[in-house]
């Protein structure tokens, strides 16, 4: 049974409050009836059952708790709790009236008239209450000061008078301080035109942003759409450019904390809402049964995917999380957050090299884990074009001690993490990840392991990548450099690349190459002059753009997978799987013992001929041979 306690002091003045509407209620319900004054026979039972009234009234109100709703935040609910109680306590008085003189003397209109009276005396000072804490004057309180002087309140344009904008104009009337102004909406759909929202109007549409900017001297732009996908917003950032006045934007909607809008949710535009992509929906339950109590590794785990990956395993509530991690700083980084944020987690760390095989196979005996995630390697294209082994060593070498002790210690999944520079490769990165791939599939054939690969392109902001690059180079005023001016690469943001990874790996039953849909390539040049947009300056105008020239091993456009792979499509529509190609695989374990040899002797012109034995399909250009 539910105990009702007595509530607090701080809130009797609210209930003393109602039980005089109760009063005021039945007074008014037979005035109506009677006019004033009241014939005598019914003022003396008025008199009597009013007590009764009150009493049983009040008691309502307090069971269905009305005296708990916070009077500036009154809102719908409030009202349907009190035409509950309302309704509940009226049921309630006429039964007692009937019990104690059969409703003799009391009009029967009074008792139709006396709810809605009721229903209106309670809900109408807070609504009053709500409208002056969101819409009283600004000069009733003190304005900002800088300096002793006030601070002018910005006037705002608001663009999408959709659920965000209406929820974050009540915001800012709530927080009469705040400094803004809202002036009204823009909105795309026809039909909110020459409506009004909180009180604002509907001046038109996105497209009119640039002449409603200048016609009402607006101060600042907040884009309030928070599931607009990258396309749209990338149309409306246009607009607000053109319209020459800082502009702010809220989050995407599932980065939103419990889907709720404030000031505080407030901030720049970045190339992320740009370039970012819609919500990937996912099988959380059938990755959760691939992680939950169950012990994982994650190889190079310092780094950004794998991160990532870390942080997104530590939430699936695994049995033990196993960061194996060659950089001393990284690897106390991803420590120092996942002890903060997930006390609860068993967390194992491993500094180590992959390809020392005394730490590889200390950890794996150590701690036996049963999924492992290999996202560590040598990335930098350019710079491994001249380290040939240091690429084979780790890329390929590292792989292969690390797959074959799963396999020794019987690790029932292991997921390669590779990239779309495997595919027709031009550079030693992209073969040797190629080779990875190869040997994975390989030892998948004749092993009890599981062997996933997870393929795909670049991803924003993550170490090594142009955004780092491009935020620096503008910070010191520029030039910005890009290679080429057709240059393009896929792009997807860390977490959407982990959350795929995490389902594939779920997915996956031994052998494939599963290749991730990162929709359409993007120009770089057009990635750079976004960026310098973004940071208020114009493109080769404040800041210049410079074209330098292909690196070392680069090409023009990446590709995910080989034409003979022939993709096929998988229960989730962003991971696709690519058709397995034949193996030699004794021919392929004479290769990589080679391989080994000839890093011994650190023959880098013998490497990469074993290498390309290997991917016959990787193509060196002469000026950039190693």
């Amino acid at each position: 049974m539910i105990m009702k306690t007595f509530p607090p002091l701080i809130r009797l003045p609210v209930l003393l409050h109602d039980s005089c509407m109760v009063a005021l209620a039945w007074t008014l319900a037979l005035i109506l009836r009677y006019d004033f004054p009241l014939p005598d026979e019914t003022e003396a039972v008025f008199l009597q059952v009013l007590p009764i009234v009150v009493t049983l009234q009040s008691l309502t109100l307090w069971y269905f708790g009305v005296y708990k709703g916070i009077w500036q935040f009154s809102s719908l609910p409030d009202l349907l709790t009190i035409l509950r109680a309302v309704t509940v306590g009226t049921i309630l008085v006429i039964l007692a009236l009937v019990l104690f003189n059969r409703l003799e003397g009391i009009p029967r209109l009074a008792l139709f008239f006396y709810p809605i009276m009721l229903i209106i005396l309670l809900g109408l000072p807070r609504l009053l209450t709500r409208l002056w804490y969101e819409h009283s004057f600004l000069f009733l309180f003190p304005a900002k000061q800088l300096n002793g002087k006030p601070i002018e309140p910005q006037r705002l344009l608001v663009l999408g008078a959709g659920t965000s904008g209406e929820m974050l104009v009540r915001d800012m009337r709530r927080s009469h301080t705040c400094g803004y102004i809202p002036v009204g909406f823009l909105d795309d759909r026809q039909r909110l035109h020459g409506g009004r929202v909180q009180g604002l109007p509907v001046l038109g549409g996105i497209e009119d942003v640039c002449e409603l900017v200048k016609s009402y001297s607006i101060d600042i732009i907040v884009i309030a759409m928070p599931s607009a996908t990258d396309s749209q917003m990338q149309r409306v950032v246009e607009h607000c450019e053109r319209a020459g006045v800082p502009f702010r934007t809220l989050p995407k909607i599932q980065e939103l904390n419990n889907q709720s809008v404030n000031l505080n949710n407030l901030r720049e535009v970045s190339i992320d809402d740009l370039l970012g992509r819609e919500k990937v929906q996912l099988d959380w339950q059938l990755i959760q049964s691939g992680i939950a109590d169950k012990v994982v590794m994650v190889s190079g785990g310092g780094g950004s995917i794998g991160a990532e990956l870390c942080r997104q395993i530590a939430r699936l509530k695994p049995q033990a999380l196993v960061i194996f991690e060659q950089c001393e700083f990284n690897l106390y980084k991803i420590d120092l957050q996942l002890r903060h944020e997930f006390p609860q987690l068993t967390l194992h760390i491993c500094l180590g090299d992959i390809v020392d095989k005394v730490a590889v196979q200390d950890a794996f005996q150590r701690y036996q884990p049963q999924v492992v995630f290999h996202a560590a390697a040598y990335k930098h294209v350019p710079m491994l074009q001249c380290q040939t082994r240091a690429a084979i060593r780790n890329n390929l070498l590292g792989t292969k001690q690390l797959a074959e002790m799963a396999v020794k210690y019987h690790c029932p999944i292991f997921v390669l993490i590779s990239t779309d520079k495997a595919v027709n490769p031009t550079n030693i990165m992209g073969a040797t990840k190629r080779a990875a791939e190869i040997f994975c599939q390989g030892l998948n054939a004749c092993s009890n392991t599981h062997f996933i690969t997870v393929r795909f392109g670049n991803v924003l902001g993550s170490a090594g990548s142009v955004v780092p690059l491009f935020k620096a180079q503008i910070a010191k005023g520029g030039p910005v450099t890009v290679t080429h001016p057709d240059i393009s690469r896929y792009f997807m943001t860390i977490p959407e690349a982990c959350q795929l990874i995490l389902q594939a790996g779920t997915m996956g039953k031994g052998g494939e190459i599963f290749v991730l849909d990162m929709g359409k390539p993007i120009k770089i040049s057009y990635l750079a002059e976004q960026m310098i947009r973004l940071s208020g300056h114009r493109p080769n105008h404040d800041i210049p753009i410079i074209y330098t020239g292909l690196r070392a091993g680069e090409k023009l456009h990446e590709e995910l997978f080989y034409a003979e792979e022939k993709l096929n499509p998988t229960p989730h529509p962003k991971i696709l799987l690519a058709a397995q190609r034949p193996i030699e695989w004794i021919q392929l374990q004479d290769a990589l013992i080679e391989l080994q040899t000839a890093c011994e002797q650190a023959n880098d012109t013998q490497l990469q001929y074993i290498l390309n034995t290997i991917v016959p399909e990787l193509q060196l250009h002469p000026t950039h041979a190693p």
